[in-house]
């Protein structure tokens, strides 16, 4: 049994497909691709397909899971337009069976028809599958491009208390921060330089990217997103988008400068996922942390350290590539049961 699990995020559309033996995986092969929802979810379709058949025929596919995040773009009024918009898409392009994932389980297409809602945002309850893997009782965390998931798990079953994510952008549970499309004024009012505080300038100078390419925590390729300025993706340039952000140029600073503020950047988007983490972490008394996506070693385990955490990563039974698309692993684990 092939199965694509797929998790069709605002900006990025990740996959894995994943051979079953009963619930014994035989093979795994993930890939991803950038799709701007709030502009080319026309391409949804397209993407998909291309996809999958960069790793095998289309044909070859049994069934297909997916799980969502890309309903809170503003190409859509509401959430319920943009779900209804995915499933319509993903319904028309492929024949074989499809669910998708819900925050109470997989729902077939007929039930996400009458409770649209409870496809939002649950991409996270695929991950759960993963992270139960190393502990049946702990809290993950998972950083992808644009945000951060920090769900609790308890007798190998999640116990998040917000469901949604407007719910637990309250709870701890969701930090609307990430390793590369996140605006460095978002988390940022002051930097430090030289011994020097610089307010910054509220504009969509620099991304989270941008740092993590000059501190060369992420490679080349790890750059997917567009640049605010629509400029190159090189250390300069991304130095010279950080620098506008207190209002420079590399005329006025060096690129010792440049990493002095990025190591800066860097530890207070660190204590902004600490922040949320903490919240958790006192409201469900765990204290063993498992770290995923983009973010894991960059963000997450620094975050889950600074409050004395013991820390496990799914990277110890995943590859980093597939700790990337972990919803969409989860997201197929989760389709294959849903068939039996």
């Amino acid at each position: 049994m092939k199965i694509a699990g797929f998790d069709i995020g605002g900006a990025n559309t990740d996959l894995a497909i994943i051979d079953f033996e009963g619930d014994e995986i035989k093979s795994m092969e993930v890939d991803f691709a950038y799709l701007p929802m709030w502009s080319n979810n026309d391409d949804l379709s397209r993407v998909l397909i291309e996809l999958i058949e960069k790793i095998c025929p289309v044909s070859e596919i049994d069934a297909v899971g997916i799980s969502m995040t890309a309903e809170l773009v503003d190409a859509y009024d509401t959430k319920k337009e943009g779900i209804l918009d995915v499933v319509k898409k993903c319904g028309e392009t492929f024949d074989c069976p499809i669910a998708y994932v819900g925050i109470d389980g997989m729902l077939s297409k007929e039930e996400i028809m009458e409770t649209p809602l409870k496809a939002a945002a649950a991409n996270w309850v695929a991950t759960v599958q993963i992270a139960t893997l190393i502990s049946d009782n702990c809290i993950f965390i998972d950083t992808g491009s644009t945000t951060t998931d920090i769900i609790p798990i308890k007798d190998g079953k999640e116990c998040a208390i917000g469901k949604s994510d407007f719910e637990r952008s309250a709870t701890g549970e969701l930090v609307y921060t990430g390793t590369l499309r996140t605006n460095l004024a978002s988390f940022l009012d002051k930097v430090e330089l030289n011994g020097k505080e610089y307010r910054i300038a509220s504009e969509l100078f620099a991304q989270t990217a941008d740092v993590y390419t000059v501190l060369d925590l992420i490679k080349p390729e790890d750059y997917v997103c567009d640049t605010f300025d629509g400029g190159g993706k090189s250390k300069v340039e991304c130095a010279q988008r950080i620098a506008r952000v207190v209002c420079a140029d590399l005329d006025m600073l060096s690129m010792d400068d440049i990493v002095e503020l990025s190591k800066f950047i860097h530890k207070k988007q660190i204590e902004q996922i600490a922040d949320g983490l903490k919240q958790v972490v006192e409201t469900q008394n765990l204290d063993l942390i498992v770290v995923t996506g983009l973010g894991k070693d960059i963000l997450d385990k620094p975050a889950a350290e600074s409050l004395g955490l013991e820390v496990k990563s799914m990277g110890d039974i995943l590859t980093d590539e597939e700790c990337v698309v972990a919803p969409a692993v989860g997201t197929a684990v989760m389709m294959n049961k849903y068939l039996k």
